[in-house]
């Protein structure tokens, strides 16, 4: 599927908007959640960098994020047909593994939308406030014409952050080998970033099952710095 010609805010109006809609600053709470890492590491399925680096590449690749892209590139198609937009946040919702991972991209979504109120729209206005966090970006970027490709990519890097943030807080790593984690994904993000721009709906599906058990046994566990 070819992408929407859609009006351009112009190559540095729409990095600095990915930049400040991304940015860890961004007031979304993202921080707050580790999607699974934390019962991973907790209980022993996750001990360095190494293993945080090979379980962010499966997320992008197979996984959460990877359903992440195809439904923020679908909602980017889509932002201004309300009725598909509430067909794919159910899907979304569907989607989440766990309740934590519900809350997370229902709450993560809603906090985006709200701050991403800034810059106003009318597609806005027809999204659910609690939409799920993929569908709100795709939609907030794409009524800013902003790229697609550009905005997939500024998406799946954020999510590679979190995850190396959260593994440096729970000791897998330190900050110089997140920074090398971060750096040997470049390809691997601009390459799903790429495919995802040209996606359906149809190549979403996960084989991501350690970090979705993970994600399940977090909802139990008892000592958490993280929500998920």
């Amino acid at each position: 599927m070819t992408e929407l010609a859609l009006p351009t805010a112009g190559a540095t109006q729409s990095l600095l908007r990915l930049m400040t809609w991304l940015s860890p600053a961004f007031p979304v709470g993202a921080f707050a959640y580790s999607a699974g890492l934390e019962n991973a590491a907790a209980e022993g399925r996750l001990r360095d960098g190494e293993g945080l680096a090979d379980w962010t590449r499966l997320s992008i690749t197979s996984g959460p994020a990877w359903n992440d892209a195809v439904l923020l590139a679908e909602s980017y198609r889509r932002f201004e047909e309300p009725e598909k937009l509430a067909e794919l946040a159910e899907l979304a919702a569907a989607l989440a593994g766990s309740a934590e991972r519900y809350r997370e991209t229902r709450l993560v979504g809603e906090a985006f939308l709200e701050a991403a109120g800034a810059w106003p729209h009318p597609a806005l206005d027809s999204l659910l406030a609690d939409a799920p966090y993929p569908v709100a970006v795709g939609v907030v970027a794409a009524a800013n014409g902003v790229e697609l490709s550009a905005a997939l990519a500024a998406y799946l890097h954020a999510v590679a952050s979190q995850a190396v943030s959260a593994g440096i807080r729970l000791s897998l790593c330190g900050q110089r080998q997140g920074v090398a984690i971060l750096a040997g994904l470049e390809s691997l993000i601009a390459g799903a970033a790429e495919k995802a721009s040209h996606s359906t709906i149809d190549a979403l599906g996960s084989s991501a099952f350690l970090a979705e058990i993970s994600s399940l046994r977090h909802e139990t566990q008892t000592a958490r710095l993280f929500r998920s």
